[in-house]
């Protein structure tokens, strides 16, 4: 069930970093945020975000839960306006086109989402690059794979993890056969376990539930029938080191700090921004004690070079 939270709440500065970095260009930081901060994957990353930011630019931070359609965006923000803040986060694509259609009526504010399109000055829409952590992950399910089948359960056609698990699968086992099917929402928990089934009666014994609204449900399943999986988007080794093979970790209170950063420099260009590997907020996670150290020794050492030259195995 959603939560919905109509206050803003002020993160007061409990803890003040010993030397904290010069603000710059930052006054105060809003966080919206479209389902909840306690969701253990991407609303909670995002909260991390910004609380990184309150200790190290010593400023304050405000969160919002619960904000997803236009108006409660357009209302969000006034607010936000009104209490100072000057660089605000919206905790993805949902985000974007008004962030786009009212970035004019707050010049002294920058708004950033995520995976949509930047068009105004003041905006800038970032991005993890997710195919090489796809690629990693289906090398790993296809080589951890007895019966040679592996599934995904996707949230989107686009998402490019998706298509770097197929061939990362692929390379590693040409023969392993790969089932993808979508949920078309971020957290139809319902769907994504109806699904589950559907994977498991097809003979797939690893899945990698490719949305953070769902994939926690999904690898408990998984768990219950001796199944394994690739986590996503935080390291859940910690679901169950027999079940989750290693996980495809996107680092968001690190990209957060990064953004930050450019902007209190005055460096934060406009537009559309991506990050992978190379800017050390993308990694694999840790491996389960299943999996051997030979290969685990591979990948990493994948990994590697592709942080050196951008290519992939092939």
């Amino acid at each position: 069930m959603k939560k919905k939270v109509v206050l803003f709440v002020l993160v007061m500065l409990l803890a003040s970093c010993s030397n904290p970095i010069e603000k710059g260009k930052i006054k105060k930081v809003g966080l919206l945020v479209p389902e909840t901060i306690n969701d253990q994957v991407w609303g909670t990353k995002g909260y991390k975000g910004i609380l990184n930011i309150q200790n190290d630019f010593n400023v304050d931070v405000y969160y919002r839960e619960g904000i997803e359609s236009d108006y409660a965006i357009k209302q969000a923000v006034q607010e936000l306006s009104q209490k100072g803040v000057n660089l605000i986060f919206g905790h993805g694509a949902e985000y974007a086109n008004t962030f786009n259609e009212i970035a004019n009526k707050y010049p002294n504010i920058h708004f950033v989402s995520f995976n949509g399109e930047a068009k105004k000055k003041n905006t800038t829409s970032i991005k993890f690059e997710g195919h090489a952590m796809g690629f990693f992950g289906g090398m790993t399910a296809a080589h951890m794979s007895s019966k040679k089948k592996i599934g995904i359960i996707g949230t989107h056609s686009w998402q490019p993890e998706i298509k770097g698990f197929v061939n990362g699968a692929k390379f590693e086992d040409p023969q392993t056969k790969v089932k993808i099917i979508y949920t078309d929402n971020w957290d139809d928990g319902q769907k994504a376990l109806a699904l589950l089934d559907q994977l498991i009666a097809e003979g797939v014994d690893v899945v990698y539930p490719a949305g953070d609204g769902f994939n926690i449900p999904v690898i408990e399943r998984l768990k219950e029938k001796g199944l394994y999986a690739i986590g996503y988007v935080s390291d859940q080794a910690e679901l169950g080191k027999n079940t989750v093979l290693t996980s495809t970790v996107q680092q968001v209170s690190k990209l957060y700090d990064i953004v930050a950063r450019k902007y209190a420099e005055g460096e934060l260009p406009s537009g559309n921004l991506s990050f992978d590997f190379q800017d050390g907020v993308i990694v694999m996670g840790k491996f389960s004690p299943l999996v051997d150290k030979k290969f685990q020794n591979k990948i990493r050492d994948n990994v590697q070079k592709y942080k050196k030259t951008g290519k992939l195995p092939s």
